[in-house]
């Protein structure tokens, strides 16, 4: 459970990250970036599979770069059901899906599956 709060926390800070550095990308609120999170959250668990194994020869004819096109249309379907976040176009949503991408990755990073902060301890010999 704290996992998911945290992954849920990083989502949110990744879009509004994104929002402040897009310009058509905006949220309108202090509680719509959680609830855009998890809707994100959502739609990656049930829809994104499915578009993936549907437009799996276009994505590997693109070696994979077609997926940041299926991120934007799920940052796209996220701002059309969440009030008050707004996308602007398609290049609004595919840039920023590229930064929240980006973002998530950077912070997801310090985060065990477990919901542990993870460090890094250097030792070094005398």
């Amino acid at each position: 459970m704290r996992g998911f709060i945290f992954r849920l926390i990083i989502n949110a800070v990744a879009l509004i990250v994104t929002a402040a550095i897009i310009k058509g990308m905006e949220f309108h609120g202090i509680f719509a970036p959680f609830v855009a999170a998890v809707v994100i959250g959502v739609l990656n668990a049930i829809v994104r599979p499915v578009l993936l194994v549907l437009t799996l020869p276009i994505n590997i004819l693109t070696l994979g770069l077609f997926t940041f096109v299926l991120n934007a249309f799920m940052l796209q379907i996220t701002a059309s059901v969440v009030s008050g976040f707004n996308v602007s176009g398609f290049w609004s949503a595919f840039v920023g899906a590229i930064f929240m991408t980006i973002i998530s990755f950077v912070l997801s990073f310090f985060i065990s599956d477990k919901g542990k902060i993870e460090y890094i301890v250097v030792k070094t010999e005398e």
